[in-house]
């Protein structure tokens, strides 16, 4: 089995049609980002790397399961047999909690503003993490945007305050201020992850509208000066019109200054719902791009702590996905 291709082929999919015995336990359910409102997903495990798939009943991809999370796997003529992992708070092996399921802002990809989400108390995100602190290695924690980016960003600050205590890495992924870096270093945060999510400036414009891409820029470079090189990660989404040499050149602009970029494939919800996801051979060839530029910077996601180069089941990650 070719694991590379067959990841690729599924990521392209996005999506099973599950079967068998009863899933719901290895089901997870997400509250931030374009999967955000659906009927859930479930992690497909083969070894040490896993994908992550979206139900779907009209899916080409059948998962049959089989009981105990022992699972197949069949996409076209291929019949691969894995396993399902179970979650603990929406990805394997981490407390990745949403704080503030709403935002102000409305990027076209994003179904958040459209869902009326709340936000967590700190009692409430610190009791989501004892209740899962036996089967996890790291916590990580986004957020949408309730009122400003400032007042937000306070709120993720106490959030993290409150997580110290159970003395686990922890990734912070935000809208970021100026002093978002600095502030987030202070407080023990070992990982962040501000996203240009557009592999361009004008891309960057028509899709999230009223956000300032040269602000994040500079706060990942700041961040590297702080956190260290391969402790930084931006997101950055495959299918919005980009050209393969405009992703690449946004890969090794990221890369060079240190920080690892997340290659996301596009999840068609919101604004862009009738747009296709990226087909399997596009994301092979940028994957190449992609492990190029990190042999060439020295980085390392497969030694990321948290967030989403440590889970891997929504992307292509050279360095777990490939030899």
């Amino acid at each position: 089995m070719d694991w590379r291709r067959l990841k690729a082929a599924l990521l392209e999919q996005g999506s099973v049609r599950l079967a068998g015995e009863d899933a719901d336990a290895y089901i997870s359910r997400s509250a931030a980002g374009p999967s955000a409102g659906s009927a859930g997903s479930v992690f497909f495990a083969v070894g040490n790397r896993r994908v992550r798939l979206g139900i779907d009943p009209a899916s080409p991809v059948t998962l049959v399961h089989d009981g105990g999370g022992v699972a197949t796997l069949a996409l076209g003529g291929e019949r691969v047999w894995g396993r399902l992992e179970q979650a603990a708070l929406h990805c394997p092996r981490q407390a990745y909690i949403t704080v503030t399921g709403a935002c102000i802002f409305g990027c076209r990809y994003c179904p958040v503003p459209s869902l009326a989400g709340r936000r967590k108390s700190v009692g409430e995100i610190a009791r989501l993490v004892e209740s899962v602190k036996g089967r996890i290695d790291a916590v990580s924690i986004t957020s949408g945007v309730a009122s400003t980016v400032e007042e937000e960003e306070e709120y993720v600050l106490e959030v993290v305050r409150a997580l110290r205590q159970f003395d686990l890495p922890i990734g912070v992924a935000i809208y970021p201020t100026p002093d978002s870096p600095r502030r987030l270093h202070d407080l023990g945060v070992v990982e962040v992850k501000f996203n240009l999510e557009t592999a361009t400036p004008a891309l960057f414009a028509e899709i999230c509208p009223g956000l300032d891409r040269d602000a994040v820029w500079e706060a990942l470079r700041q961040s590297v000066a702080l956190f260290g090189r391969g402790r930084v990660f931006s997101n950055v989404i495959v299918g919005l019109g980009e050209t393969d040499e405009e992703i690449g050149q946004c890969i090794d602009e990221l890369a060079w200054i240190g920080v690892i970029p997340v290659i996301r494939p596009l999840s068609p919800a919101a604004d862009l719902a009738d747009l296709p996801r990226p087909s399997a051979e596009r994301l092979l060839g940028i994957f190449d791009l992609h492990k190029q530029a990190l042999q060439r910077a020295g980085l390392h996601p497969e030694e990321a702590l948290t967030m989403c180069s440590a889970c891997t089941a929504c992307d292509l990650v050279p360095g777990r996905d490939s030899p």
